[in-house]
């Protein structure tokens, strides 16, 4: 390969999340793979990179660093870069898919590449609950991956969007995040039941709930949450005779002594928390607060915030194992109470 010329494998995707220094990486070692590239070949300069791709020198060089310490490519002064190693331990090119990157999905992330280590070359997509960003990233990308990881969300009703993952090969599919109705054959997946798990995680908050009369789900209109949540919640208090209101619109809603509040969104724990608070409200014995979904910060907040969430660590961990072992089992993600002094 010559100096100056491009590496055709080597593509910048604007829409992927994953880091810019990561692709130039895995551009690499794909190029390898597909015997583009050669032990002794020469590699193009930072400076080269950098004007072709529109990238700055900042992350060529991390992009080339890390190919350094993977021992594929070696640095020799006044001569460049020269491809030294061609025996690539990476036998997996992972889809990765998130409906959005909030805290926990970042767990999600993270337990997920930590898990895979370097055993894996990970392309990273976020398609932000858009249906029609979610076709185009698919449409584009099918028959390149080793393993497609998914997690299906949309805040309208996205009608048609089992066909697309129903295209996708079985063998190389993972769902994460909820079951999808309508997908045939064997593929892996982790899910969370999301009707008996808030059931479930409410029972056993009941001896702090008791000293509350009524509970108030905040579940806005037009999200992705699913209905399950819903079913769950009323038949907690169906069953344990607690009143109960479906909140669509907080911003309407008048904050009284003796309930609890259960947010599923981030921005609405910030607006319950500041209706509480103006109200001069004691958080965890006047008002009770419940948030969805775990996170490290949140223990921190109102002498801490008690929590009713997946295990996104696990959820993570167990995604790479269907990977690494060609898993084509169901198996549904740990739910967990997490009792503080909001309740």
């Amino acid at each position: 390969m010559k100096k100056n010329l491009k590496i055709d494998s080597l593509r910048i995707d604007e829409f992927s999340a994953t880091p810019k220094y990561q692709q130039l990486v895995n551009a690499v070692l794909n190029a390898i793979k597909q015997g583009i590239l050669k032990k002794g070949d020469a590699m193009p300069s930072i400076n080269e990179l950098s004007f072709q791709y529109e990238i700055s020198r900042v992350t060529i060089e991390k992009g080339y660093n890390n190919l350094r310490k993977m021992g594929i490519l070696e640095a020799f002064h006044g001569k460049g870069y020269f491809i030294t190693n061609t025996e690539i331990s990476q036998d997996l090119k992972i889809f990765l898919m998130f409906n959005k990157l909030s805290a926990h999905k970042k767990i999600i992330y993270d337990s997920f590449v930590e898990a895979l280590g370097e055993k894996a070359a990970i392309d990273f997509y976020i398609y932000n609950n858009d249906y029609a960003l979610f076709k185009k990233l698919l449409n584009q990308q099918k028959n390149v991956y080793t393993h497609y990881v998914i997690i299906p969300h949309f805040i309208e009703k996205a009608e048609g969007y089992q066909v697309l993952i129903e295209e996708l090969p079985k063998d190389k599919l993972i769902i994460v995040g909820k079951k999808i109705e309508g997908i045939t054959g064997n593929y892996g997946a982790v899910y969370e039941n999301f009707e008996d798990d808030i059931f479930n995680a409410l029972s056993k908050a009941l001896e702090a709930l008791s000293k509350y009369h009524t509970l108030k789900l905040i579940f806005p209109e037009n999200s992705y949450f699913p209905e399950e949540i819903l079913k769950g919640f009323k038949n907690f208090c169906y069953s344990y005779a607690f009143n109960y209101k479906i909140v669509h619109n907080l911003d309407l809603e008048e904050v009284s002594e003796g309930e609890v509040y259960i947010n599923l969104k981030e921005e609405d724990l910030v607006k319950i928390l500041d209706k509480i608070i103006s109200l001069h409200l004691i958080v965890g014995q006047q008002v009770g607060v419940i948030s969805y979904n775990e996170t490290p910060l949140k223990q921190f907040i109102m002498n801490g915030l008690s929590t009713i969430s997946s295990d996104f660590a696990m959820m993570g961990k167990t995604a790479a194992h269907l990977v690494l072992n060609s898993s084509k089992e169901h198996i549904e993600n740990p739910f967990e109470l997490i009792l503080r002094g909001s309740l």
